[in-house]
C-alpha cells in the first residue's frame, strides 16, 4: 500500500498505467469526475504519480494516474517517468491496464503486458477509444493479452466507464473501519521553478516519490503524498512553479498546472515558501507570499540549498528575506539542504507551531478590554475631519485567527489597524500565521496580515 492510502485515508489504491498517449489522463478525469489530471496531446504531460481521491456506488478509493511506461526510454526523464509507473504499480491493489483499441498492442504495450503478469494484483484491461459499437469487435481482439477480460471504454465520450469502476469496486480489497481516524493538516511546497520543491517532498517522504530534473516545470500537477514528521502524518503537496497570473485564454498544461497550485494554496493549512539561497528572494516570492497570506494559511520561509551558498550569497538571501517579505514578518526563517536533508527535521517543530497559533482564540471579554487599553493609549487619527472610535470587538474565526471591530464616526486606516495586529501579536504568540483585523461600519473594510 502506498504512503497516501495507507496513512491518509486508508483506501485502496487503483493505478492507471500503459504506455504514452492512449488516454490514460482522460480516463482518470473521467473515473474522478472533474479535470484534475493533466490532458495534453503530447507524451510526458504526466511526469509524476498524481493521486486523486475517487467515490463510485458508495466505495472511496484512490486513483493513480502515471506517466507513460516505454520499453526504450528516450532520455533520463523519461527513465524516471517509467520508474515512478512501475513504483505505482507495486504499491496498487487494482491495475487498470489502459490500451489504444483502434492501434492495437504495440511493442510498449507488450512490455508492461509482461510487467503486470507478475504484478500480485487483480488487472483490468480499458480499451480505449472505442467511441461505438463499430469499435466493440476491437475489444474482443484484446483477449490475446492474457490479463483477463477486457472492458470497451471511451474515456473522452465516457462510454463504458460505469461497466469499468463497476469492476473496480468488486476487485477492491474490503473495506477499513475508518471511524476513529484523524484529520491530516496539509502543507502545501511553493516557489519558484528549480528551487527545490520536489527534492523537498523526496526528502520529506523518504523516497523517490517526485520526479527532480533541472528542467523548469517537471512537476506539472499538485503531488499528493502524507509523510511523517516526528509521529505526526501530514499531508503534503508538491505544487508547480507559479510563475505569473495565468491568462484564461491559455489553456494548455501549464495554465490548469497553475491554475491547481492556487487551488491547493486555498486548501492548505500552512505552506512552506522554498527561497533559492543562492539567489535570494525575488518579486516572485513577495507575491507568493503574499498569496499565502491572502489565503489565510500558515507561512513558513525555508531558505534552501545554504549548504551550497557562500557567506555573502547567505547574507544577501536573508537581507532579501527581510526586505521584500516584511509584510510577513510573522513566518519563521529556516535554513537547510533539501538535497542532503541538512535542518530538514526542524520543519516539523515549525508547521506544528503554526497549526497551534492559527487555532488559538481571544475571549470577548478580554478582547475588548485590550481594544479599550490599546485605543487609549493611541487613539485612531482623525481621518476626513473625523475620528473613528471602536464600539466593539469579536474575534469571528480561527484558522487564521480573524477579529472583526465595530466601529463608528469614520474609517480606520491601515496604519492603525497594522498597530492593532502588532498589539495582538505582542499580546500573544502568532509566529507562522497571518492574523486579519475586519473593520465594520456602513462600509465595509479589510485588513489581512
Amino acid at each position: 500500500m502506498s504512503i497516501v492510502a495507507n496513512l491518509m485515508s486508508g483506501l485502496p489504491l487503483v493505478a492507471v498505467v500503459g504506455r504514452p498517449n492512449v488516454g490514460k489522463s482522460t480516463l482518470v478525469n473521467r473515473i474522478v469526475g472533474r479535470r484534475l489530471a493533466v490532458v495534453e496531446a503530447k507524451s510526458g504531460v504526466t511526469r509524476d504519480r498524481k493521486e486523486i481521491p475517487a467515490r463510485w456506488n458508495e466505495r472511496d478509493f484512490i486513483v493513480v494516474d502515471t506517466g507513460g511506461w516505454e520499453l526504450t526510454p528516450a532520455d533520463d526523464l523519461v527513465a524516471d517517468i517509467r520508474g515512478q509507473a512501475e513504483i505505482a504499480i507495486a504499491a496498487a491493489d487494482v491495475i487498470v491496464f489502459v490500451v489504444d483499441a483502434q492501434t492495437g498492442i504495440t511493442a510498449d504495450d507488450a512490455g508492461v503486458v509482461d510487467m503486470l503478469r507478475h504484478a500480485d494484483v487483480p488487472v483490468v484491461v480499458a480499451a480505449n477509444k472505442v467511441d461505438g459499437s463499430k469499435h466493440d469487435h476491437l475489444v474482443t481482439e484484446l483477449w490475446s493479452v492474457g490479463l483477463g477480460e477486457p472492458i470497451g471504454v471511451s474515456a473522452l465520450h465516457g462510454r463504458g466507464s460505469g461497466d469499468l469502476l463497476d469492476r473496480i469496486i468488486k476487485l477492491l480489497p474490503p473495506e477499513a473501519d475508518d471511524s476513529d481516524r484523524e484529520p491530516v493538516a496539509t502543507l502545501a511546497i511553493l516557489g519558484r521553478p528549480n528551487v527545490g520543491k520536489s527534492t523537498l517532498l523526496n526528502q520529506l517522504a523518504g523516497e523517490e516519490r517526485v520526479l527532480v530534473s533541472p528542467v523548469a516545470g517537471t512537476t506539472r500537477d499538485p503531488i499528493d503524498v502524507v509523510v511523517d514528521m516526528d509521529g505526526e502524518p501530514f499531508r503534503v503537496v508538491d505544487t508547480a512553479g507559479i510563475r505569473r497570473r495565468a491568462v484564461s485564454a491559455d489553456k494548455g498544461a501549464d495554465f490548469y498546472s497553475i491554475m491547481r497550485a492556487r487551488k491547493a494554496l486555498a486548501e492548505a493549512d500552512v505552506a512552506l515558501l522554498i527561497i533559492d539561497g543562492h539567489e535570494g528572494a525575488s518579486f516572485q516570492d513577495q507575491r507568493l507570499a503574499q498569496e499565502v497570506a491572502d489565503a489565510g494559511a500558515g507561512l513558513v520561509i525555508l531558505a534552501n540549498k545554504w549548504d551550497e551558498a557562500d557567506a555573502e550569497e547567505r547574507a544577501e538571501t536573508l537581507s532579501s528575506i527581510g526586505d521584500r517579505l516584511a509584510f510577513a514578518h510573522w513566518a519563521p526563517v529556516l535554513t537547510m539542504s533539501a538535497k542532503t536533508g541538512s535542518k530538514v527535521g526542524r520543519i516539523g517543530g515549525a508547521v506544528r507551531l503554526a497549526l497551534e497559533n492559527r487555532r488559538k482564540r481571544i475571549p470577548t471579554g478580554e478582547l475588548n478590554r485590550l481594544m479599550r487599553r490599546w485605543q487609549q493609549m493611541h487613539p485612531p487619527p482623525v481621518r476626513k475631519g473625523r475620528r473613528p472610535k471602536i464600539l466593539y470587538a469579536v474575534q469571528s474565526r480561527i484558522e487564521p485567527p480573524e477579529i472583526v471591530l465595530m466601529i463608528s464616526g469614520g474609517e480606520l486606516g491601515s496604519d492603525y489597524l497594522r498597530y492593532l495586529e502588532g498589539k495582538v501579536r505582542e499580546h500573544d504568540d502568532y509566529t507562522a500565521t497571518p492574523v486579519w483585523i475586519t473593520p465594520r461600519s456602513r462600509q465595509s473594510q479589510h485588513h489581512r496580515s
